[in-house]
């Protein structure tokens, strides 16, 4: 403790102080210090911590702006990360889209699915165009990806035909086509008139063959286009074009017949015998022959 509380110890910071008043009070004693004098020091220790405190309020503020930088960044990729829910929710809609927009007015063919071409758009309005020109009947396409609010694709139809055309007069001599794109299914509605002129039994073969066949297949624009021709043609009287016949595939049966299984266990018993008089008849024979010679 002597050596810690020495007084050469402070000597040099003592004469510090007291050369620094003398230069700005000459006529100050320099005998005068004390410790009382040194409190100075101490204040500016308090002070220099204070300002080290004041110093740090930048970094504070440099980390508050990366926690917004953070936030902003979190916020820009859950929007980019729900976008594609939001299109798909939109994607669900569109059968209700094709109810309120109402029946297409430039041409035959409201293809919310998007899966026709161009080219089967424009043969559709060509042979469509100049069947109502000539027989005053008009046939709508309409396809779409997936149904939600109906059973199956007649429901749907139906539904189509009585919002478009709500009464008897405006819907009595039109016809509604519906492919499903996501269920390989179609279906035909119509008023009264549009059925007579059709008929039954081309309506019934259009549903089960034209439609779910190609569309099982992939094969829309075919499906589309060949419905037509064939609801074209039963409204002209001309011979029905028909359709396309389902596909029947036949998988072989990896089972084998009794006949088969059978044949198999006598070829095994007869070849088990044979190993089985082998391994007795030979070794005999051998110890016979061993035996005959001694």
């Amino acid at each position: 403790m002597e050596t810690i509380l020495a007084p050469h110890s402070f000597s040099s910071l003592f004469n510090l102080k007291s050369s620094l008043q003398q230069q700005q009070n000459p006529k100050s004693n320099s005998n005068a210090f004390t410790l009382a004098n040194a409190k100075p020091i101490c204040c500016n220790l308090k002070k220099d911590s204070v300002f080290q405190s004041f110093s740090a309020i930048p970094n504070t503020t440099n980390w508050v702006s990366h926690v917004q930088r953070g936030l902003a960044a979190l916020a820009i990729s859950l929007a980019l990360n729900f976008t594609p829910v939001l299109a798909a929710g939109s994607a669900f809609a569109s059968e209700f889209d094709v109810l309120n927009d109402g029946p297409p007015k430039e041409s035959y063919v409201l293809d919310d699915a998007g899966v026709l071409s161009r080219v089967t758009k424009s043969d559709l309005k060509n042979l469509l165009s100049d069947l109502e020109y000539r027989k005053k009947i008009r046939i709508n396409f309409v396809t779409v990806r997936k149904l939600t609010s109906k059973a199956d694709a007649f429901e749907y139809a139906d539904q189509v035909l009585e919002r478009w055309y709500p009464t008897l007069e405006e819907g009595n001599n039109k016809g509604i086509v519906v492919l499903v794109t996501s269920q390989k299914e179609g279906a035909v509605s119509g008023g009264p008139e549009f059925i007579k002129a059709v008929g039954d039994t081309v309506l019934d073969a259009t549903v089960s063959q034209n439609l779910p066949v190609l569309a099982t297949d992939e094969k829309y624009n075919e499906a589309v286009y060949s419905t037509a021709k064939r609801l074209v043609a039963a409204i002209d009287g001309l011979p029905d074009p028909g359709g396309p016949e389902a596909k029947e595939n036949k998988r072989e049966s990896n089972f084998k017949t009794k006949e088969e299984t059978a044949e198999k266990r006598d070829q095994f018993t007869l070849v088990v015998g044979g190993l089985l008089a082998i391994a007795f008849v030979v070794p005999m024979a051998q110890y016979y022959a061993y035996v005959s010679k001694k």
